[in-house]
């Protein structure tokens, strides 16, 4: 299995003057609010264990006040733990002198703010191209680099605008852009999204996903918003009162919410905007191996349909009348002959959204097959009804599961 990029490990904070005296109340699982009457001290984490995949997008989530801007500022060092490691591709960042760890924050982390934090006497592409002023890049190379990142974010033509001169939306463009144009492995962004009008928020969104396409940087994402976090996440993280309650893929924590906190999280979510196929889907109830027509026939005793399978992958499905009539006149001739039911198949790993219609025209369970050609499972529309009802049996489920959590 190959190791976390980071790796957050008996992680405490407390506020106050005195953290240390107050670490015995915290252990003893008193509560934040008898902690902050009683000492004066305000719990900010407690016991926090979480390790983050490279290359994805992890989201932290939250209520405010749950510790989730606490928590992120804790993997660059803008806040120190009262106790626990916070550990970056195996360096355990809590070691670093001030010399090394202004190195890592430089180089290897780049932070995208809720309110943009843009320098306004700075142009768009000073503004972009300032971690590499740091740095000590050279002019024309981070002029450059800059130009490129202007344009990714469609901002093209927007050199020498002041941050002012830029809508809301546009100013975290410029914040996004001058994030990546550091090239930093890990890109920290807290509610960089939530002080956006909806339809900027969810354009800003749709970018952030397509630049993650190509660039596959390791993301840890802030937000209260889960809507936003199913959207976004790869794996999500929910916080309440400093505390971590439950990790897991979107469809996971969807399906499996660890507690009634959770499950009045995701109550209201639209289900058919959140859920792939794979997420909802069953085992194929009856595959179809047989070279011919009448043992196909004994492979699909009790089932109406059955999926038709080769060493070539999936074929189509089949009626059991198709079967039964072509049986009639000689259960001897190859399967190849029976004739196929005009049944859309449906990928894995399409929102429920997008497979409505087929599944519920359809008049057997969809066949769900990869991009390979092979079949993965079958979409019924029993099964769509009680996962967007959020009664499903998730013991039953099949659930997307990120390998690395494993």
């Amino acid at each position: 299995m190959t190791a976390p990029l980071i790796r957050i490990a008996g992680l405490y904070k407390v506020f106050g003057d005195d953290p240390a005296a107050v670490m015995p109340l915290v252990r003893a699982g008193r509560a934040k609010e008898d902690i902050l009457a009683e000492t004066g001290h305000t719990l900010g984490l407690r016991n926090i264990n979480l390790d983050i995949a490279r290359g994805g997008i992890f989201v932290i989530m939250g209520l405010s006040g749950s510790g989730k801007s606490t928590l992120i500022r804790h993997f660059n060092r803008l806040i120190d733990p009262t106790e626990g490691r916070v550990t970056v591709d195996g360096t355990d960042i809590m070691t670093l002198s001030q010399k090394d760890l202004e190195a890592f924050r430089r180089r290897r982390i780049a932070m995208v703010f809720q309110r943009f934090a843009l320098m306004p006497h700075r142009t768009v592409i000073e503004n972009v191209a300032y971690g590499l002023t740091v740095q000590g890049v050279a002019r024309d190379t981070r002029r450059d680099r800059a130009v490129r990142w202007l344009q990714a974010v469609g901002l093209t033509g927007y050199e020498a605008q002041y941050p002012a001169q830029l809508s809301g939306g546009q100013q975290q463009r410029v914040g996004l852009a001058r994030a990546l144009c550091t090239d930093a492995d890990i890109l920290l962004m807290d509610e960089p999204f939530s002080a956006l009008d909806p339809l900027i928020r969810s354009e800003m969104q749709d970018q952030l996903l397509a630049l993650q396409k190509n660039l596959h940087k390791t993301i840890v994402f802030i937000t209260h918003d889960l809507d936003e976090a199913l959207r976004l996440g790869d794996r999500i993280a929910i916080l309440k009162d400093g505390e971590l309650v439950q990790i897991g893929a979107p469809a996971e924590i969807l399906l499996r919410p660890a507690d009634d906190y959770v499950a009045a999280f995701v109550r209201d979510v639209n289900r058919s905007r959140a859920l792939t196929v794979e997420a909802v889907m069953k085992p194929p109830a009856c595959r179809l191996t047989a070279a011919t027509i009448g043992a196909a026939l004994e492979q699909m005793r009790g089932h109406a349909f059955g999926h038709c399978v080769t060493e070539h992958g999936f074929q189509g499905l089949i009626a059991r009348s198709a079967l039964e009539a072509a049986a009639a006149e000689n259960a001897a001739t190859g399967i190849g002959a029976v004739p196929l039911e005009k049944v859309p198949a449906v990928s894995p790993t399409a929102l429920l959204e997008d497979v409505l219609p087929e599944a519920l025209d359809a008049p057997c369970p969809l066949p769900v097959v990869d991009a390979q050609g092979d079949l993965c499972g079958e979409l019924s529309r029993a099964t769509l009804a009680e996962a967007l009802d959020g009664r499903v049996d998730a013991a039953r489920r099949t659930v997307r599961r990120d390998p690395a959590s494993l």
